[in-house]
Parts: structure tokens; C-alpha cells; sequence
């Protein structure tokens, strides 16, 4: 009988052990934020702290087509990006401080390659892939509404 408890109590934990590994693998929402990029409204979760940075788009299946995430930095810095663990093809925008568009990348889903600001950029907008060339927004266009 105390065997058949302790294989209980065992899967028991395995159990609740997997669904938190689930669960933590689930696309974490962030409040949002509306952008404007030229003619165009864009609603952007915020990742404002590590943490959310590091989560980013993470497990998310699919993105509306005109939604996005923007990533604070809170200064200038040397910033790149990849695609571990996210499964949708992205486009990624860094910005300076006042907004202006430094330089876009197209990135792989589910890659570790680095996508990197050519110059210090205090953000980051990532939206679905080719979404920047399809509205025709290029480097030195500005983002305007970025949070600080």
C-alpha cells in the first residue's frame, strides 16, 4: 500500500510539474500601446522591463495584422534580437530615441541568428514579417505615441 502512495503522490507531482511547464510556455500578454507609423495604427504590446524583453513574442501562434510589440531600453544601446522559441516569421524595426527608424530586419521564426541596431537604439518594434516594406516604411521614417 505505501508503494501505491508514493507512485500516487510521484505522478502526482510529475503532473502539476508539466502543466506549469505548459503553462509557463504559453504567449504572455502585455498592456498595449497605440503607434502611428505614417497612415498607419499600430497596436503594440509593451515589453518594457528584462523579463518581459526576454518573453517578447515567444509562443505566439499568429498576430493581427496590423499588432506588434515594441521593446523600451530605456537608453541607447547596442541591441539585437533573435527568434528562440517564437514560431511566427517577424519583421524588426530599431529605433533612436525620438522614434526614427535606424534600420529594419527580416528574421527566421524559431532561429538564434542576431539581428542587430546598426546604430544605439533606445527601441525595437517587431511586427509580422514584411509588414514595414508592405506599407512602404523605411530607415529614417519616425514611430510616433513610443512610450517612455
Amino acid at each position: 500500500m505505501r508503494r501505491f502512495s508514493t507512485l500516487l503522490a510521484l505522478s502526482a507531482a510529475l503532473s502539476l510539474s508539466l502543466t506549469a511547464t505548459a503553462s509557463a510556455q504559453q504567449a504572455a500578454r502585455f498592456k498595449t500601446t497605440t503607434l502611428n507609423a505614417g497612415l498607419y495604427l499600430i497596436k503594440a504590446e509593451v515589453a518594457s522591463n528584462e523579463a518581459e524583453r526576454e518573453q517578447g513574442l515567444m509562443f505566439r501562434e499568429k498576430m493581427g495584422p496590423n499588432e506588434g510589440m515594441v521593446f523600451l531600453f530605456g537608453a541607447p544601446a547596442g541591441v539585437c534580437m533573435w527568434m528562440k522559441n517564437t514560431l511566427i516569421p517577424l519583421s524588426v524595426a530599431f529605433l533612436d530615441d525620438k522614434g526614427k527608424i535606424i534600420n529594419i530586419e527580416e528574421m527566421k521564426e524559431q532561429t538564434t541568428d542576431s539581428h542587430c541596431a546598426t546604430k544605439p537604439a533606445t527601441y525595437a518594434l517587431e511586427m509580422n514579417k514584411g509588414w514595414f516594406r508592405q506599407k512602404n516604411i523605411k530607415p529614417g521614417m519616425t514611430i510616433e505615441g513610443l512610450p517612455h
